[in-house]
């Protein structure tokens, strides 16, 4: 390795400007990246991971951020003194990032292609054909099926795994210097994740590239780094190379992340508890429209016949990779999309009914959205965003909503105080906190939960399932589990339907499905994940 580090952190101090007040967030950081190495950087939500990155570029209004102290250098220039041109040469070209939240990051106005060739453009002056050739090759490494047929899509028409697949591409067209990459494998299912770290890694061997990986998933972090950062509350407890910080961790914290994992089962159901919703062959298909006008030209058929009942107090989990229609099918239950088949709700035929006639249905289904940031509106402070439901089904005094709104925020391991702050003022952790707090608080029956701790380190996904699991103990409460991670899945659901490019390819009962899976899909999932499992306790 080179004795100059590539990027130095030195004492790096970063603060929030708010109401006057000025609210440090990262204290005394001091890290380095070697070229060519991977620095992975962990903790929970909150910690100062992803402010540490936007920092690197500052991406941070400067209105909004202070540097009291300290320096960030990339090969040996000042990154905080340096001029806007500077930066903007430096952006995309030398170092590139791959943000958390792809649905944000990603244009909505513009296709894929479009967006992609935006960047070769501008960095590599490269013209329209060859940067269609070069599009489609890296969207095949990253793991999109059939790249050439997906230029012309728009980010809503992909899954949130692909949508993160897409941005990966963006980031590493540019063959950066080095690259960073904030939590870039969160809404991918685990043969997609392992696709992803091996390209990242083979990218990192022909480009010499470096890396600073932020991640709670400590199974990456052991198959990727090179050193570990553990931070903790804006300050780094531990830093050490990878093999002795999983062998011998000296911080209590770093302890703790270590044996997190997710436990328990689900709670027992009454086998005479009345079935709540009823789906009898659901399908759902997308038109495909092209050229100028936009005109369809085919149908792409996107869920086939799904069928299940749920009963008062069960969880159903719904698995499959990127793309296999699990958040469409929560979609189309929630009548946000147009399906064909039955959904029966408490008895009532909700495909039959109009707008109006849905409404008393709202307050008794609720949602937990994959990405939590395009979920909350980014002009309303927590506190109205999780009493807008209140205003909206429930006849309530402003003092009462308020009290409704703390209780909520207890309960999902928010502080209360916080509750005047704004989304862009939380991590991506917390923003899902609040997404979940927002549907709880209307005390639905059924809850759809997309990937609900998909954006949550493991200490914080431990405690989001046991309250999962106390709210439906105390309420009854029905769930449907959308995830990719199938040990999440075992420790709350009673039932598993297992979806492959939209259709059924096994369900049943969850010990049963895992101990005796009996579709090949079904047993390349969990081998995948059994694997992960394998990794983690070598560790432990």
């Amino acid at each position: 390795m080179s004795s100059s580090p590539l990027l130095r952190i030195e004492d790096l101090d970063i603060a929030f400007r708010q109401a006057g007040r000025v609210t440090p967030v990262v204290q005394d950081l001091s890290l380095s990246i070697e070229p060519g190495e991977t620095l992975a950087l962990v903790g929970e939500s909150g910690s100062g991971k992803s402010v540490t990155a936007l920092s690197i570029l500052r991406l941070i209004r400067a209105q909004t951020v202070v540097y009291p102290r300290g320096d960030i250098l990339f090969a040996g220039q000042s990154l905080l003194h340096a001029s806007e041109a500077q930066l903007r040469n430096i952006r995309g070209n030398q170092i590139a990032m791959i943000f958390q939240e792809p649905m944000v990051s990603l244009n909505p106005l513009h296709n894929i292609e479009k967006q992609l060739a935006e960047v070769l453009a501008l960095h590599r002056g490269m013209g329209r054909q060859a940067a269609r050739a070069e599009i489609i090759q890296c969207l095949d490494r990253v793991g999109i099926v059939h790249p050439a047929a997906r230029l012309a899509d728009f980010p809503h028409q992909l899954s949130g795994g692909e949508r993160q697949r897409v941005m990966i591409a963006m980031a590493i067209l540019t063959q950066p210097q080095l690259l960073i990459a904030d939590e870039p494998t969160t809404a991918l299912d685990v043969s997609v994740q392992a696709q992803i770290l091996s390209l990242l890694q083979e990218l990192k061997q022909e480009l010499g590239m470096a890396m600073l990986f932020i991640t709670h998933n400590l199974r990456i972090v052991r198959s990727i780094a090179d050193r570990v950062a553990v931070m903790h509350q804006g300050r780094c407890v531990e830093s050490n190379t990878r093999a002795a910080l999983f062998a011998s961790p000296q911080h209590a914290y770093t302890r703790k992340l270590l044996q997190s994992e997710p436990t328990g089962s689900p709670n027992p159901v009454d086998p005479a508890s009345p079935v709540l919703l009823r789906v009898v062959d659901l399908s759902v298909a997308f038109p495909v429209r092209r050229g100028l006008l936009r005109r369809t030209v085919s149908n792409k058929q996107v869920v086939q016949q799904l069928s299940f009942t749920l009963r008062r107090g069960e969880s159903i989990g719904l698995v499959g990779e990127s793309g296999s229609g699990k958040s469409t099918t929560g979609l189309a239950l929630l009548r946000l999309l147009n399906a064909g088949g039955s959904i029966e709700f408490d008895g009532q035929p909700l495909q039959t009914f109009n707008r109006k006639q849905m409404l008393p249905f709202r307050r008794r289904i609720q949602v937990v959205f994959q990405d939590p940031y395009s979920a909350l509106n980014p002009r309303l402070s927590v506190m109205q965003i999780i009493a807008e439901g209140l205003q909206v089904h429930q006849r309530l005094t402003a003092e009462q909503r308020e009290q409704r709104v703390i209780a909520a925020m207890q309960e999902v391991g928010l502080d209360p105080q916080s509750r005047h702050r704004y989304p862009t003022e939380f991590s991506g952790g917390q923003r899902q906190r609040i997404a979940i707090a927002r549907a709880l608080i209307l005390q639905p029956e059924l809850l759809i939960l997309d990937e609900p701790t998909s954006s949550l380190d493991k200490s914080v996904q431990a405690q989001i399932l046991d309250l999962l699991r106390n709210l439906q103990q105390r309420h009854g409460l029905s769930y449907l589990f959308i995830s990719h991670d199938l040990q999440v899945v075992r420790s709350l659901c009673h039932q598993v339907i297992v979806l492959q490019h939209g259709k059924v390819v096994e369900q049943g009962e969850c010990e049963k499905l895992f101990t005796q899976p009996q579709h090949a899909y079904t047993r390349q999932l969990l081998a995948f994940s059994q694997s992960a499992e394998s990794e983690q306790d070598s560790v432990g």
